[in-house]
């Protein structure tokens, strides 16, 4: 069953919709599709033998189709033959890539407040998308928030960001085009105190993780939130595009040395074939996948679940 996003919260207490969980599981499966049918086409050549070095080369060269990533291919097989039986291969695996997961992650929005979360990746990811999508379930279940229109580059970025912040019921601190996002940064968590808002949220502008200028200038931004709160920002979250596939490992290596992440957005699981890109971050990088994106509506932002996700990406 999926988590809810008051295990994610870390509420004490929040309404379980079993019919919600179940409806997302079946819009999970659905979006990962292209990904698992990747992996079974490849299996289904033949029934695994656990004694045939055959069976286990087609493993392989199935997950890497799921883009799993050599690292994490390499992991998951060694993990099934130290097994010796190994009865059903969909059910033992997708077992293993759960627990390669680790434990579930929680979001960092308990504390005193305001609490920051800043949120980073290249163009195109749905970084605003993702940023009023959490800005709705935030205010849902109890917070207040602030926006914090920090890419002052993209044209339309905070009329945007404007959009999310009335739909959402959030403030929005914006800036003037070609501003200083590190000014923007300064005057979101300001404002936020003043008025005793929960948890600031900043964009940032898309960049690439190979543009030098930008990168430190999102190394910029972190000192100045750092200087006005300790131990802030408390959540830098990556959005990562999934049919990016490995691309997107890589965008994560970099952005994780640059700027802090604490944990990985997946978006666009609907339209990729390379789903496995999360079990690649997770292993390689040790970063938490904290949120999935598998559609455009609001609900289609949903907490992380390593046992719904291996069931949809393996068995379905």
């Amino acid at each position: 069953m999926s988590r809810t996003w008051a295990e994610l919260l870390g509420d004490a207490a929040g309404v379980v919709d079993d019919e919600e969980r179940t409806g997302f599981f079946g819009r999970l499966r659905e979006s990962l599709s292209k990904s698992r049918r990747a992996l079974t086409d490849q299996l289904a050549a033949a029934a695994f033998d656990a004694a045939d070095d055959e069976s286990w080369e087609r493993l392989e060269v199935a997950l890497l189709r799921a883009d799993v990533g050599v690292p994490a291919t390499a992991e998951l097989v060694g993990r099934l033959e130290a097994r010796g039986e190994i009865g059903s291969l969909e059910d033992a695996l997708a077992e293993e890539v759960e627990r390669l997961f680790g434990e579930p992650p929680t979001l960092a929005v308990q504390g005193a407040t305001p609490r920051v979360i800043l949120v980073v990746g290249v163009n195109g990811t749905g970084k605003t998308t993702t940023i009023g999508k959490l800005a709705n379930t935030l205010r849902e279940h109890g917070r207040s928030v602030l926006l914090g229109a920090g890419d002052t580059f993209r044209a339309a970025a905070e009329e945007q960001l404007e959009i999310w912040a009335t739909r959402s019921g959030a403030d929005l601190v914006g800036a003037s085009a070609g501003g200083d996002p590190a000014a923007v940064a300064f005057d979101a968590i300001e404002a936020g105190r003043a008025r005793g808002r929960d948890v600031v949220i900043i964009d940032t502008a898309g960049r690439l993780h190979t543009q030098t200028n930008l990168m430190a200038e999102l190394e910029k931004v972190r000192r100045v939130i750092a200087g006005r709160i300790d131990d802030a920002p408390h959540e830098t979250l990556l959005v990562v595009d999934a049919t990016t596939g490995q691309n997107g490992l890589q965008q994560a290596r970099l952005f994780a040395a640059a700027a802090g992440v604490t944990g990985v957005v997946l978006t666009k699981l609907d339209g990729s074939a390379k789903g496995g890109v999360a079990v690649a971050i997770a292993h390689e990088l040790g970063l938490p996948v904290k949120l999935v994106g598998v559609g455009e509506a609001v609900g289609d932002l949903r907490p992380f679940d390593a046992h719904d996700f291996a069931r949809a990406l393996i068995s379905g």
